[in-house]
């Protein structure tokens, strides 16, 4: 917990004035003041973060952290447990919606097994910090223990921290069967939100599925008695180890002044328990889209931020990630290599207006 501590301690508010200054140089390019929208928020966002005005943005990186979940022995997905560890492999392999949409951005994808119940063999692209495989099933009994649910938010800060001088931008993803049932479960206990409010049909179960899954999150809840004063008590209680593995990541990223792109409601759940332990991080975050799940708009009303893209996206992987990197780096393209006034020797004074 010390190391968490002292992460924690290091997350400042980004102070007003640094989005300022990059607001009067966005001012000063070839376009009416604001005329380019969210594209510019985003370009004082990341330089503010970042805090150096002529920092890059070259190296970009999406973590996608993978985990089995015991409660998936309840039939909450439509898939079964199995699935997490053949898509381990799909990613490896550069087959899956993540890998596709972070070539298109220019990004490095890389796989931790947090907790995935397979044995991988060491590979490019794999990250092996395994704590345990897989989760025990929360209908029955704590899904870890406090001491794993901070072993999961070290490994993230550790990952963040290791990639600290290589990494411009970094992006969350996951990749859990049964994933969005803790989801869900951490965001009811954390915003006092109805279990019915923040649940949806994942990967696309039926209809009967679906009231179980609530069911079993309200028993899961009953049962083991989460703090919602302690978001690591209910990270251990309903939550999974990717999950901590990204609350951790957003969490070591801030402190070492990376943006951080969140993808969809499990990142989301993440970055929830990140803001309960520090308020701060929120100024770190890019919220890219705001997913089908009908929990994430509760999440992204807590985080405080607007979501960068609404395309009925409900995949994780940090597919949502890798198209908010992309929109991000085109704002601080925009401020980058767009021509100043002076520089293209464009006036800045509109014609007087002629009255016949």
């Amino acid at each position: 917990m010390e190391k968490i501590r002292e992460v924690i301690n290091r997350i400042r508010p980004i102070q007003q004035s640094a989005y300022e200054d990059v607001k009067k140089r966005l001012n000063n390019l070839t376009k009416p003041a604001e005329s380019l929208g969210r594209l510019e928020e985003l370009a004082q966002r990341y330089i503010a973060i970042k805090g150096d005005n002529n920092a890059k943005l070259e190296k970009k990186v999406i973590f996608t952290f993978a985990g089995d979940h015991g409660v998936a022995d309840e039939g909450v997905s439509a898939f079964p447990r199995e699935v997490t560890a053949q898509m381990v492999l799909n990613f490896l392999h550069g087959g899956a919606g993540v890998n596709v949409l972070a070539r298109h951005v220019g990004a490095e994808v890389v796989v931790v097994d947090i907790g995935v119940d397979y044995d991988f063999k060491q590979s490019d692209g794999l990250v092996i910090r395994k704590i345990a495989r897989g989760t025990r099933n929360m209908l029955k009994e704590p899904a870890m223990t406090y001491k794993e649910a901070i072993r999961g938010m070290k490994t993230g800060i550790e990952i963040a921290e290791e990639w600290s001088q290589r990494a411009d931008i970094v992006g969350t993803g996951d990749m859990g069967i049964g994933n969005t049932t803790p989801s869900s479960a951490i965001v009811s206990v954390l915003t006092g939100e109805p279990v019915e409010n923040v649940t949806g049909m994942g990967t696309g179960i039926t209809h009967d599925t679906f009231k179980r899954k609530i069911d079993i999150i309200k028993e899961a809840i009953k049962i083991n008695k989460p703090n919602p004063l302690d978001p690591i008590d209910v990270l251990s209680k309903v939550g999974g180890f990717e999950i901590a593995g990204i609350a951790g990541l957003i969490l070591g990223a801030a402190s070492k002044n990376i943006p951080v792109v969140v993808d969809g409601f499990i990142s989301g759940a993440s970055a929830l328990i990140a803001l309960r332990l520090q308020p701060a991080v929120r100024d770190y975050i890019f919220t890219s889209h705001l997913s089908v799940e009908r929990g994430h708009k509760v999440i992204i009303e807590k985080l405080g931020t607007n979501a960068l893209l609404d395309l009925n996206l409900r995949l994780g992987e940090g597919t949502g990630a890798a198209l908010g990197i992309g929109l991000v780096e085109a704002g601080f393209k925009i401020l980058t290599q767009m021509a100043t006034f002076d520089n293209a020797g464009v006036s800045t004074k509109a014609p007087s207006p002629i009255y016949g």
